[in-house]
């Protein structure tokens, strides 16, 4: 038996309880904030016929991807009505895009600081690792304590653990751009922040988006861990089927949520890229209006 022991967990803990009760106001209002915008996206989501999302699904998958991207969702869609996981399927969907949003939100900032300065750099990085390889099911504890059990303990530990890619790939896309281009730029009198917004993140989108479509897919994989912690959707669905030991609603839970993560991930895949029914038309009104201006 070792007799010296670091009270690491002990230090972790006494700085988890200093921080709830000095900033437990400003936790309460964090909660009501994430709460109210899980509770408007259900809505939008829950509340018309599910035809009218499906149309909705399929105009976004014809758009991106053509024909038969719609067609399939619509099929997988209607697959999860016939289960009778749609309500479910719906409010998994909304907790998604909400700390996705979230997610996407912070990632990207950090990943054009992290790029920009290299102390920055230097500084996240380690923190990313950190947060990458803590098991997902320790952001529970103090999300649970600081929150309460409900949907935002679900959200806050979605977003710790997708933002990594949206920073990393966020910072690998703008320092992959061309210093040359950049350096153009420069010498004619462009300011830092219009060499970004003209320069570096149109070339770096696909890169960046490569980094959302992962920042969404890992928010996904975080459903039955939401789910443990009360938040409902499908992840609620999973874990009661584990507790009952029933095959048939865990099989059509995980089937919800496959057909959601493949939906998903096809149209942020999409998205990064011109070659695409969408791109290909505002391309053409583009190239359509510097033709008239030089006109």
């Amino acid at each position: 038996m070792n007799d010296f022991r670091i009270p690491l967990g002990t230090w972790v803990d006494g700085f988890i309880e200093y921080i709830t009760d000095t900033f437990g106001f400003l936790f309460d209002i964090i909660r009501a904030v994430f709460d109210g915008a899980f509770e408007v996206v259900a809505f939008l989501l829950v509340a018309p016929p599910f035809w009218v999302i499906i149309v909705i699904a399929a105009a976004l998958a014809y758009a991106t991807r053509g024909w038969k991207f719609a067609v399939g969702s619509v099929v997988g869609l209607a697959l999860i009505v016939g289960v009778d996981q749609w309500e479910n399927a719906m409010d998994t969907l909304a907790l998604v895009l909400v700390a996705s949003l979230l997610a996407i939100a912070i990632s990207v900032p950090l990943g054009i600081l992290a790029a920009k300065s290299k102390a920055a750099s230097s500084i996240i990085r380690p923190v990313l690792d950190f947060m990458q390889t803590m098991p997902a099911f320790v952001y529970l504890i103090p999300a649970l304590i600081l929150f309460r059990v409900g949907v935002v303990p679900g959200i806050v530990a979605t977003i710790i653990f997708a933002m990594a890619p949206g920073v990393r790939l966020t910072e690998l896309g703008i320092r992959g751009v061309d210093k040359e281009v950049v350096e153009a730029g420069q010498a004619f009198g462009a300011s830092p922040w219009r060499i970004l917004r003209q320069i570096q993140l149109p070339l770096a989108m696909p890169t960046i988006m490569a980094g959302i479509n992962q920042v969404i897919m890992l928010s996904l994989s975080m459903v039955v861990i939401a789910g443990m912690v009360g938040a409902g959707g499908l992840g609620a669905q999973v874990v009661a089927s584990l507790n009952r030991i029933d095959v048939a609603l865990g099989f059509e839970a995980g089937l919800a949520v496959v057909i959601l993560a493949i939906f998903l991930d096809r149209l942020t895949a999409a998205l990064g890229t011109s070659d695409t029914p969408l791109g290909r038309f505002l391309g053409a009104r583009k190239r359509g209006r510097q033709q008239a201006l030089a006109a």
